[in-house]
């Protein structure tokens, strides 16, 4: 295999694809990259037999072939290179990777023992703008558990159904829930669980403009824009009814500046080293008063004003919990809506998202 290429076009094709993979993996060959070079473009794959991404791009290719090489290594390396381009000349598994004065060799491995990309057998299919989709996903992943007993809840859970996606994500503890109106045919109404790292990778690859197919089967599901190609493994299972957690209506609505909120929170959890601390939210007449306290360490307290006319209420959240959403929303206000301090507190937007939050009881 021999080929020249552009050294900006092979770093942004190798940070597309080289996330997923593992540095420690007990199969040498899920390190590397599989380069496949023919018909005038170079093709890089990568996979972890869970998730697998496929990304091509244009190169001057004299001599057509294919190999593996380890991955992070000859992005670090071609990172470094002084010169626009990079001549790629591989012999027996051996890369001779030449830019300028500088000249690389790198062992690689047979592309015969890298894992063929998955078999995919189409069933329905989606189309939906790759800025939707990732500005979705950012809305929603943070809330996906992590705890592998409980496998249906670590991942985001996509329903199409009544011509509109619905994506969910929970831990049991809180849920973020965003709705788009898409174009579903009756027969093509389905759900299915999206693992976390192919949500992360989808945000990362993602852009801002473009069309996004999303293709399913029984059991994978493959995200197609611009040139990637991503294939995953869906997770097996009935997600649970997530409409059960959300209450159907609170007594109390209160309209917030966010970032005001976001950086109010922010700064009195600075007085907790806890994770599993929390900070007290007092609501009066026109008032938010948030408190914080740690026995080692000290307390905080800081007062936001806003409209409100409503009961007292005091609660308490989770301080990281409270901020994940309003870090990801990027609407200048948000509604937090109350009950009382047992009911878990909703926070709505001037979108189509709701994020559910339980309460920590007071002590």
């Amino acid at each position: 295999m021999k080929l020249s290429i552009e050294k900006d076009q092979i770093l942004e094709a190798l940070q597309k694809v080289q996330s997923i993979v593992g540095q420690r993996t007990t199969l040498p060959i899920l390190s590397n990259v599989l380069l496949e070079a023919d018909n005038g473009k170079l093709t890089l794959t990568t996979t972890d037999m869970e998730v697998s991404v496929r990304t091509s791009l244009e190169a001057d290719i004299s001599q057509s072939g294919a190999t593996t090489l380890p991955a992070r290594r000859f992005f670090s390396i071609c990172r470094e290179l002084p010169n626009h381009q990079i001549d790629i000349n591989v012999s027996n598994d051996v890369a001779e990777i030449s830019s300028g004065a500088s000249n690389f060799k790198l062992e690689g491995l047979s592309k015969d023992d890298f894992p063929p990309m998955p078999t995919f057998e189409e069933s329905f299919s989606y189309k939906l703008k790759q800025g939707t989709l990732r500005d979705i996903l950012q809305k929603t992943s943070y809330a996906a558990s992590t705890d592998e007993s409980r496998a249906i809840l670590n991942g985001s859970l996509m329903s199409f159904h009544d011509n509109k996606l619905t994506v969910v994500c929970t831990d049991g503890r809180r849920l973020a829930l965003v709705e788009h109106e898409v174009d579903v045919d009756e027969a093509a109404d389905l759900d299915i669980v999206v693992p976390t790292k192919t949500v992360g990778e989808l945000i990362k690859t993602l852009d801002a403009e473009g069309e996004a197919s999303i293709k399913t089967s029984a059991t994978q599901v493959a995200f197609e824009f611009g040139n990637i190609f991503i294939i995953s493994k869906l997770i097996d299972g009935t997600y649970p009814n997530y409409r059960q957690v959300i209450p159907s209506q609170c007594e109390e609505r209160i309209p917030i500046d966010r970032e005001t909120l976001l950086s109010a929170v922010r700064r009195v959890s600075l007085m907790l080293d806890d994770q599993t601390a929390s900070v007290k939210i007092k609501i009066t007449e026109n008032r938010i008063e948030l408190l914080t306290s740690s026995p080692e360490v000290g307390e905080a307290r800081e007062s936001i004003p806003v409209k409100y006319a409503g009961k007292d209420i005091t609660i308490a959240f989770n301080p990281a919990f409270l901020m994940a959403p309003l870090k990801h929303l990027d609407s200048d206000e948000v509604f937090l809506e109350l009950s009382d301090e047992l009911s878990p507190g909703v926070i709505k937007s001037n979108v189509p998202f709701l994020y559910v939050i339980m309460p920590i009881r007071i002590t």
